[in-house]
């Protein structure tokens, strides 16, 4: 079987590395490089680094519209743009979802997740088809989340347990409808990250952890603006652990209260 993978952000970067360590890839489909940083320098996507690690050749058009698959199947993964339905009909396309799908269809499941309180998520290997993440689905499995895990703990187990569910469809590509009520993951805005102290503290807390240590939950303490990136429940009561003030590094709460004596 030729075998491609479309990948662009960090979480399909980790799945093409530990699938090209197991099968041969013929090319790495991947997002245009951008300008990142202060600087605004050109970068390559994570996953077009790892590819170029391996020696897979990479293909990054900006559109898809005449883009021509020439494999069996396409492994997608947090690659960032829509599939046109013509090239569906092309391979097989398999697409790797960090949920137990259909909950939390959409661009942020983890931290959806996390933030709902929710106890269990998973990874789904689905047919992608043209409806957001709505594919039949070839194989899933559970994640546990703990009280105090946090987004990068999640993305850990679901990078793990990803590429041997997608080795299981690969070899017996057999998908069965998608069952139960759709819910959706909607993108991070800015308003996700804004921490309103009059909510219950276990809501502030699963928000402060769905958002660490990637993006941050922003506050004011003691008057000042800060990005909070980690706390617990004590009690009933939300203790924060550490935070980072603007312009500075991050640092415990002690730390941050001894500077404003």
């Amino acid at each position: 079987m030729k075998l491609a993978v479309a990948a662009t952000g960090p979480f399909g970067a980790n799945i093409l590395g530990q699938l090209a360590e197991r099968r041969p890839i013929e090319y790495v489909l991947s997002r245009p490089d951008r300008p990142k940083g202060r600087g605004r320098r050109m970068a390559p996507t994570p996953a077009k680094g790892i590819a170029e690690e391996h020696g897979i050749p990479v293909r990054q058009p900006e559109s898809l519209a005449d883009f021509v698959a020439e494999v069996d199947a396409v492994v997608l993964v947090d690659y960032g743009a829509l599939v046109p339905s013509r090239l569906l009909n092309e391979a097989l396309w398999l697409n790797v979802h960090p949920s137990l799908l259909p909950r939390w269809r959409g661009a942020a499941p983890i931290e959806r997740a996390i933030m709902a309180g929710d106890t269990e998520t998973g990874v789904s290997i689905i047919r992608l088809v043209e409806e957001l993440d709505a594919g039949p689905v070839g194989a899933s499995e559970i994640i546990p989340i703990e009280p105090d895990d946090d987004f990068a703990t999640v993305f850990a187990r679901a990078g793990r347990i990803a590429p041997d569910l997608v080795e299981r469809v690969l070899e017996s590509p057999d998908f069965r409808a998608q069952e139960g009520e759709a819910t959706y993951a909607e993108k991070i805005g800015p308003s996700d990250r804004e921490l309103d102290w009059s909510r219950p503290p276990q809501e502030l807390h699963n928000q402060i952890r769905a958002l660490s240590p990637h993006i941050g939950a922003r506050g004011e303490l003691h008057g000042r603006p800060v990005i909070v990136w980690r706390s617990r429940v004590v009690d009933g009561e939300l203790e924060i652990l550490e935070v980072q003030p603007e312009g500075r590094r991050r640092m415990t709460l002690a730390e941050f209260e001894r500077g404003l004596r």
